[in-house]
């Protein structure tokens, strides 16, 4: 490898970086307990920095910028490439939703105020970024070495489909974690937070605080989801630097987006039951790999109908039940309005920002962009004052243009 090859991966960890040290400098200046609105902005921008990365993407492996798709990466068109990003980033970010229910059990274990799981997070980020790295060289490497591994990872990912089917989260008890148990013999550990502070001065000796605690127990159960889904993305593509990227911006913007699913996914009572499906199809697609592959636009197809099917299930069921109930003293009504205006916001964002990046595919690759583009921007207006502004301004930019050709076109009459 010449160094002229590790240009991509230097560009690509210099940007997260980067978004990273923004994060945290920009983002969070001082502890606060972040809102549904203000999780759900986040959530945009990453998402949009992700669909960003994918039009370069595009033009990295169609001009084989860098020695990528020859030396760096595999051999694939712009399309490819873009595509198979894209489907392994909307995976990698579904997959991940189940880890929210978990995280979500955690930080209410050890009763962790809102305001200090954004630190929690941002350095749980980091670890994961390392280990998901260190497991995705690893994953590539055997299965350049052992072609038939991925007939190992096929049945990993049904079997974990089916222990998600018959399992729960409600027996989760973190402080019977092998990791607190180590980290509590070896250093001492303060009985009661300290701010935001993972170690202090207790008691005249170095201390580790509850938040480190569960700062471990994130990290840790990080690693034993990145067990299923890395498998998973490799059922998508085999490029490592795809599997890399893909897996650090869906983490990015998962990261921002629990703040806004976790205090209603009690509400998506269908969505676990969506990644089964989600999780057992890509196991058998990776099966069929070498005897009937499965085509990524259909891959993309499916998994997007899964999901979709497993939101809208969940919401029809929460309007269907939040009509009759009804009790004295109790304001239903405003918890109903609020949870249904929360989950249709969710939902909105899902459905316009999967449209939009469609349409912005659509630019390089064959399709009517200017078609789809306005339709996801028309979606997103149905909830949000930003697409709405965005909108109005792509219209009124239309009509100058058209009046613009209409005076030309009378004047060269």
């Amino acid at each position: 490898m010449s160094p002229l090859d590790l240009v991509p991966w230097l560009f690509f960890l210099a940007l997260i970086g980067v978004v990273l040290a923004f994060d945290l400098g920009v983002f969070k200046r001082e502890a606060h307990a972040i809102t549904f609105g203000e999780a759900l902005t986040r959530s945009v921008i990453y998402i949009s920095l992700g669909l960003a990365f994918n039009l370069l993407v595009y033009f990295l492996y169609e001009h084989n910028l860098f020695g990528v798709g020859h030396h760096v990466g595999h051999p694939l068109d712009g399309g490819t490439a873009a595509l198979q990003f894209f489907t392994g980033f909307l995976l990698e970010y579904s997959l991940s939703l189940d880890n929210v229910f978990v995280i979500a059990i955690i930080f209410n274990y050890f009763q962790i105020p809102l305001a200090y799981q954004h630190r929690v997070l941002f350095w749980g980020v980091l670890g994961a970024l390392i280990m998901r790295g260190i497991m995705i060289a690893l994953g590539a490497a055997l299965i350049s070495r052992f072609d038939w591994i991925i007939y190992v990872f096929g049945g990993i990912l049904i079997l974990t489909a089916l222990r998600m089917l018959f399992s729960g989260h409600e027996n989760v008890e973190p402080e019977k974690s092998p990791v607190v148990r180590l980290a509590r013999r070896l250093y001492p550990v303060t009985p009661t937070l300290h701010g935001e502070h993972f170690f202090v001065d207790w008691n005249g000796r170095r201390a580790a605080t509850p938040l480190f605690l569960v700062l471990l127990v994130v990290e840790s159960t990080d690693v034993i989801f990145a067990v299923d889904s890395i498998p998973a993305i490799f059922a998508v593509t085999r490029d490592p630097f795809l599997v890399f990227s893909s897996n650090v911006f869906a983490i990015l913007g998962l990261r921002s987006l629990y703040f806004a699913i976790a205090p209603l996914m009690d509400k998506f009572r269908y969505l676990k039951l969506s990644l089964v499906f989600v999780l057992a199809f890509v196991g058998v697609k990776m099966i069929l790999s070498h005897h009937e592959p499965i085509p990524t636009r259909i891959s993309l197809s499916v998994i997007i109908g899964i999901l979709a099917v497993g939101v809208l299930a969940s919401a029809l069921a929460l309007a269907r039940e939040a009509g009759p109930l009804r009790l004295p003293g109790a304001d239903l009504d405003a918890i109903t309005r609020s949870t249904l205006t929360a989950a249709r916001k969710l939902i909105v964002l899902v459905l316009g920002a999967t449209v939009l990046v469609i349409g912005a595919a659509m630019v390089v690759l064959p399709g009517p962009a200017l078609v789809v583009i306005p339709a996801g921007l028309a979606i997103l207006a149905s909830e949000f004052v930003w697409a709405r502004r965005l909108l109005q301004r792509l219209r009124n930019e239309v009509r100058s243009l058209v009046g613009a050709g209409k005076g030309r076109g009378d004047g060269s009459a």
